[in-house]
């Protein structure tokens, strides 16, 4: 899954990476180094400009909140809970499926926070039949310290308890796609702890790579098998992982401090 993640690039460098044509500087977020469902986060998308009167889409860097709203909702209250989206079941999804066939964007992060999911003590919590264990959070990352391009959706809801002019009238929430996470050994792993990303938790957010940015934007592909050729997992052998402090498991707790590598596993955590 993909429940935190960090984002502290500027939106200048974003602009640059991406080859936006359109951002707002009212719309500047602070760098954050714990972005938490709910959050206003960037989102990279090919849409045509407001009013305009070329229907041609352009590249904008959005701010959206995460949480993905579906357009039918009576109410936003479940937002919290479509932060992710499997990419199995995307297509086929309600909350979805017509998102994914014409409202895609991509994500962009330093890396996301996944918490150590061993496959006994799971079945245990489960069952219930054991407490919940102090895990350990990594951070992963591209191992070549690029952006890491989340796959993801986007929606729009109206809110009809405002009138048309009020700045809440419309919500424009997002969600990040998750696949099955890497089994093949990481780039770079930890001297002590997984040597792979599914030794730290059986999902993982889908990477998009820059080859296939442009396809995914690509608002004219609307075909479902089509697109569902698109969610393939990125090359195995690009990430790397490492241990980072329990502090990042506070939402309070936001600041570079959290990408801090430790020497290993805090005492007392999971693995």
């Amino acid at each position: 899954m993909c429940g935190r993640y960090a984002a502290s690039r500027r939106p200048e460098d974003l602009a640059g990476i991406f080859e936006i044509e359109k951002w707002e500087p009212q719309e500047a977020l602070d760098p954050d180094y714990n972005v938490a469902p709910t959050k206003e986060v960037y989102a990279v998308l090919d849409r045509p400009l407001k009013d305009a009167e070329d229907p041609k889409p352009v590249r904008q860097l959005r701010k959206l909140k995460w949480g993905l709203v579906p357009s039918w909702s009576k109410t936003p209250e479940g937002g919290a809970r479509m932060i992710n989206a499997r990419a199995e079941t995307v297509h086929e999804k309600p909350s979805f499926r017509r998102a994914f066939a014409t409202r895609r964007c991509v994500i962009p992060a330093d890396g996301y926070y996944e918490w150590v999911t061993g496959t006994g003590e799971r079945d245990l919590e489960v069952e219930g039949k054991k407490k919940r264990p102090r895990k350990q959070p990594y951070f992963v990352l591209p191992a070549d310290g690029s952006v890491f391009a989340m796959a993801g959706l986007y929606e729009f809801w109206r809110d009809r308890t405002l009138p048309d002019d009020h700045p809440r009238a419309w919500w424009v929430t997002c969600s990040v796609i998750t696949t099955e996470a890497e089994t093949a050994p990481l780039a770079v792993a930890p001297e002590e702890g997984p040597r792979a990303l599914a030794d730290i938790h059986p999902r993982m957010p889908l990477m998009l790579t820059p080859d296939r940015w442009d396809s995914w934007l690509d608002p004219s592909r609307t075909d479902v098998e089509d697109l569902r050729s698109l969610l393939v997992p990125p090359p195995e052998g690009l990430m790397r992982a490492y241990p980072v402090s329990i502090a990042v498991s506070n939402v309070r707790n936001n600041g570079p401090e959290l990408l801090k590598e430790l020497e290993g596993p805090e005492e007392g955590t999971l693995f």
